[in-house]
């Protein structure tokens, strides 16, 4: 089973499943248009990350195809319940860290002596 928290590429990969089915140049693309860039994906680092996934059970092999223009040799993954719910713990533990910089990051005023 995987282990939060998870790597950014592999948080980024559950998440470019949560709206819609992909095969996985689509994934590349949607990971990297999301994350303006600052996340781009190999093809080998993303079907090692299927791979893990599948394993894990937080993606699946979609069942349905897109019927127009599609190469019926692309597989296409959805993402699980169980996927979806690692997904949501790791943006809690992200907003979490986050609020947490933002405190401690907060311009403080000079005290006087």
């Amino acid at each position: 089973m995987a282990e939060l928290p998870l790597t950014a590429p592999l948080f980024h990969v559950l998440v470019s499943l949560a709206d819609e089915d992909r095969h996985g140049y689509a994934i590349i693309k949607d990971v990297e248009d999301r994350t303006s860039g600052d996340v781009r994906l190999s093809t080998g680092t993303l079907y090692g990350i299927i791979k893990r996934l599948l394993a894990d059970g937080w993606i699946a092999e979609a069942r349905s195809r897109r019927p127009t223009d599609d190469d019926e040799r692309r597989r296409y993954y959805r993402l699980t319940p169980a996927g979806r719910d690692a997904a949501l713990t790791e943006t809690a533990r992200l907003e979490r860290a986050a609020a947490q910089a933002r405190a401690a990051l907060r311009p403080r005023r000079a005290q006087t002596t």
